[in-house]
């Protein structure tokens, strides 16, 4: 249908958003919107335009049968764009985001920085690295194992919360 979302999340009918940039009809503006097409092309199986939205450098390693199943085995849920950076100058740029789909009975979640170079005025993927998981840290007070259990129980930690750490 003509007037089905985009699955890259802008809101945006797909006739209007990345079917154009998929379609090579119009160049990706910037690093992100040619992200955008790239998971837009996974929910969509357009394999074609993930192999030709490659630098042409990178384009040798592509395994067109493992891209095309994982697109086609996965259910695509949704593109988060965590932060974005352009060296127009430079002709490099830089998209940090979590591409979730599940496979199976399992959600997954795919958190990389992509670094993208602009060749003869158009945008190409170049490499991804995935990115580290931040170690979230307790703020609170540290609990000692004869202090009282911050639950309210009356026990002592070491034998309320705490007896199985």
């Amino acid at each position: 249908m003509a007037n089905d979302l985009c699955p890259c999340g802008s809101g945006k009918a797909y006739c209007d958003c990345c079917e154009p940039i998929i379609k090579k009809t119009t160049l990706a503006p910037s690093p992100e919107a040619l992200m955008r097409s790239r998971y837009t092309a996974y929910a969509k199986h357009e394999i074609a335009w993930l192999k030709d939205s490659l630098e042409a450098t990178q384009r040798d390693d592509f395994d067109e049968p493992s891209v095309e199943a994982w697109s086609r085995q996965s259910e695509w849920l949704g593109i988060e764009i965590k932060q974005t950076k352009t060296e127009e100058d430079k002709n490099i740029g830089w998209v940090e985001f979590v591409a979730r789909f599940k496979q199976g009975n399992i959600t997954r979640n795919h958190h990389e920085l992509g670094e993208f170079h602009k060749v003869g005025g158009a945008w190409y993927f170049y490499d991804g690295r995935a990115v580290k998981q931040e170690t979230v840290r307790h703020e609170g007070p540290v609990v000692g194992r004869n202090d009282p259990c911050p639950c309210g129980s009356g026990k002592k930690y070491k034998k309320c919360c705490g007896a199985n750490k």
